[in-house]
């Protein structure tokens, strides 16, 4: 047995996703809300890996998980432990139980529990195997068959009910005779999903378990093979799904994608945290937090059990909100590999910093950041259609007295202004009549930010050669 400790009131919480798939938004929020609890109360957090589904378990997967983990910097104080490397502990747990009486083998061929349950539910009866394998007094116990290797199967009380006061749902009760006897060992001796849960909560010393509502079902049947080993129960609460934003129940097309897609979409971390903590919590009208805050403020009574919904236009408007007051060196090294990606050279034009400094205010995510970015690194293209409509004989005056006065002016935004000011009032022009062929004519696109700003980064030399392509 591998050894935890910790002292009687420490609490102790633990992640434990099975590594079949991507860290997904659902499972994200109940590693932060796990890590939160142990971090707000000074306990410790652990991260378990659940990968007895062999063939359904991918390094891969695992890769993910702990990528994820690290990218939200939910940071674990013990683990990652593998289910697959405590397979002894399971082995001995068992046969403990089997010497004690506490599990038997049963011969039922799977073909005879399909029938069973066949004929159950023909009758109108909940499907459950019949205890037919199970040792009691007074009962006489067929020969095991030869040739046919066993199940390992808990023997769950017949009698009572068990129950637990979930701290998030209220007191959840089932009734024992609803629960069967689990199969606890597989055939070939591998131990099961639910009793390797037990017995790693057992032996980590788990004081409260955080995880979704799906697993309700499993938890009177966890209780009780805990009190039947003499283990402590620890807390409960079960956490309400995530819908998405039609009510249904989450999908790719809403949210339920791998948080590591948010990074590469262009979402700060802080802000998927922030928005994942209110995903079934919250403090007072508190919308934007941080970290530390939301770690002095957590505790469980304040999640609600309704389901919660995923917003994507929330989450976009919070992330927008953390963009604004970001580090501008630290948006720059962000978008770098977005400007790449969209075939822009971040070398060649003005500093990344001045930039993001410039275009951030309306950015939501690092992808459309390095969007609005672009035009300062890139090879003008402007359509024929753009130089049609704006770059008309009308305006070429007012623009050979603007290339004129840039040319010779202090390359700064004041002047900018000032030159484009003068020009207007010598011509009788708006400013939208100089400022969109200037815009189309420098940077190829119809919205900037400020035209002097943008000029301004963009420098004199390739405003004026481009202002005088115009002819």
């Amino acid at each position: 047995m591998a050894a935890f400790f910790r002292t009687a009131a420490m609490i102790r919480t633990r992640f434990a996703p099975s590594p079949t798939g991507y860290l997904h938004i659902g499972g994200a929020r109940t590693a932060l809300f796990s890590w939160a609890f142990a971090r707000h109360h000074g306990g410790q957090f652990i991260l378990r890996i659940e990968d007895t589904d062999v063939a359904r378990s991918t390094p891969e997967a695992v890769q993910a998980i702990l990528d994820g983990m690290a990218w939200l910097d939910l940071a674990h104080d013990e683990g990652p432990f593998y289910q697959m490397q405590r397979m002894d502990r399971y082995k001995q747990v068992i046969a403990e139980m089997l010497d004690k009486g506490l599990a038997y083998r049963c011969y039922m061929a799977p073909e005879e529990l399909d029938a069973l349950r066949e004929a159950q539910r023909a009758a109108g009866e909940k499907p459950r195997y019949d205890g037919r394998w199970r040792p009691e007094a007074g009962k006489t116990l067929p020969e095991p068959p030869a040739g046919v290797s066993p199940v390992i199967r808990f023997k769950n009380p017949t009698e009572g009910s068990v129950a637990w006061k979930d701290l998030v749902k209220g007191t959840i009760e089932f009734a024992n005779a609803e629960l069967d006897d689990l199969v606890i060992a597989r055939t070939d001796g591998t131990p099961t999903y639910n009793f390797c849960v037990v017995v790693d909560d057992w032996d980590m010393r788990i004081t409260h378990v955080i995880r979704g509502d799906d697993h309700v079902n499993n938890t009177p049947r966890q209780i009780n093979i805990l009190k039947a080993l003499g283990a402590e129960v620890p807390q409960y609460a079960h956490l309400s799904m995530i819908l998405g934003d039609d009510g249904t129940k989450l999908s790719k097309r809403h949210g339920a994608v791998s948080v590591m897609q948010y990074s590469d979409d262009g979402y700060l971390p802080e802000a998927v945290i922030n928005y994942l903590a209110r995903l079934g919590w919250s403090h007072g009208d508190a919308e934007i937090f941080s970290r530390e805050q939301f770690v002095q403020w957590f505790d469980l009574d304040r999640i609600t059990p309704s389901a919660a919904q995923f917003n994507t236009e929330k989450l976009r408007w919070l992330n927008q909100q953390y963009i604004k007051t970001a580090d501008d060196a630290r948006l720059a090294a962000l978008m770098r590999p977005f400007l790449l990606r969209n075939g822009a050279n971040p070398d060649a034009g003005p500093t990344l910093t001045a930039v993001v400094a410039l275009v951030k205010e309306r950015a939501a995510t690092i992808e459309e950041l390095a969007d609005a970015a672009t035009l300062f690194y890139r090879t003008l293209h402007p359509t024929a259609e753009l130089l049609a409509q704006h770059v008309t004989p009308e305006v070429l005056p007012a623009l050979g007295e603007l290339v004129a006065k840039l040319e010779s002016i202090a390359w700064e935004r004041t002047a900018i202004s000032a030159a484009f000011k003068e020009t207007l009032a010598a011509h009788g022009l708006k400013m939208p009549k100089l400022a969109m062929p200037v815009r189309v004519l420098v940077t190829g696109e119809t919205q900037t930010p400020a035209i002097d700003a943008t000029l301004e980064l963009i420098g004199r030399e390739r405003t004026v050669e481009r202002l005088r392509a115009a002819g």
